[in-house]
């Protein structure tokens, strides 16, 4: 049973969430031969404001860049 966790920063719309997921679930059906119903695929949000990339946290770099 493949297990897939994906994580995420929080924004992502419920359609493009729904889209990343069946577009993985597709991919691995597909490239490994499991059944669909074996797969199990997730996604894991956490704010920008818990997640820092070189020493600057994703909800700052996104203020910067807008």
């Amino acid at each position: 049973m493949p297990l897939i966790e994906i994580h995420l920063l929080e924004g992502r719309t419920k359609e493009q969430k729904k889209a990343l997921l069946e577009a993985v679930t597709r991919a691995v059906h597909e490239s490994i031969g499991a059944p669909l119903e074996s797969i199990r695929v997730w996604i894991q949000e956490f704010p920008q404001d818990e997640y820092m990339m070189a020493g600057v946290l994703a909800s700052g770099k996104n203020k910067k860049n807008k």
